[in-house]
């Protein structure tokens, strides 16, 4: 389990927040977009999860590092709307590793942590080529005031080539996102629901002493294996209906996700 805000979570359920104004996908006004966040924050806090994450997963195709003031002050609406909505910690994570934009609608929203993707050892993103910010991100949040808010930082993050690194392992990556400054380590598969290794996550431990967070993949079926390996769960596309990330949340899954992890 993590602590915050002197709660222990291990169960961080996704918003994917629908498409926000500007992006070529965008159908839906923004009160819409809160209010549609809004019902699913609510959904998975009664269900059981200890947390939220909010994400822009709609936004396609991202940009690199960056993200419009539409977009910054499109996240802290909906993030706002919905911690006054639920009583659990709520993350923002905005893409892609667009960090300090995902920091200061955090912060204006008075979120509890982000997911930084980018924060240590440069990689080939579908957005291109993207270098690490563990310094920009950590001045950034000294100089907002927001040193209260944690970083998840991806290491060998999904969708990306890391072969730049290669001779970088994930107990060294590991080792210096510690290092740098990073408050919990985000261990993923290679793609958006695909199942996070318990090698890596025991390849991972060897480097750090941080919570470690399985950041995709998560099911009923490899929750026991790695329920020891991991501090906590980011879960998103398990919880779709027929597992699919960009679909309505299906609350027969969604119970049969929170009665395996009762289980353990």
């Amino acid at each position: 389990m993590i602590k915050l805000t002197g709660k222990n979570i291990s169960l961080i359920g996704m918003v994917h927040v629908r498409a926000l104004p500007g992006t070529p996908r965008n159908q839906m006004t923004i009160r819409e977009i809160r209010q549609t966040a809004v019902q699913e924050a609510q959904q998975l806090r009664k269900a059981g999860f200890d947390a939220l994450l909010l994400e822009n997963m709609h936004d396609v195709p991202y940009l690199k590092k960056m993200a419009g003031p539409e977009i910054i002050a499109g996240m802290s609406s909906v993030a706002l709307s919905v911690r006054e909505a639920v009583d659990c910690p709520i993350g923002v994570q905005i893409l892609a590793g667009a960090n300090r934009e995902a920091l200061a609608a955090a912060q204006a929203a008075g979120a509890q942590f982000i997911r930084a993707e980018g924060f240590v050892f440069a990689h080939v993103a579908d957005e291109g080529f993207l270098e690490s910010d563990a310094g920009e991100l950590l001045r950034y949040r000294r100089m907002i005031g927001a040193e209260d808010i944690r970083i998840f930082a991806d290491i060998k993050k999904k969708h990306s080539s890391h072969a730049i690194t290669s001779d970088v392992n994930l107990e060294a990556t590991a080792r210096s996102a510690e290092f740098f400054g990073a408050d919990a380590l985000v261990i993923t598969g290679f793609a958006t629901g695909s199942p996070t290794s318990m090698q890596d996550l025991i390849e991972a431990r060897q480097g750090t002493s941080l919570p470690l967070v399985v950041g995709s993949g998560a099911a009923p079926e490899n929750l026991g294996e790695l329920w020891h390996h991991a501090q906590a769960f980011i879960v998103g596309s398990y919880l779709k209906k027929n597992g699919q990330w960009d679909q309505p949340l299906d609350m027969e899954r969604i119970n049969r996700f929170i009665e395996a992890s009762k289980k353990l």
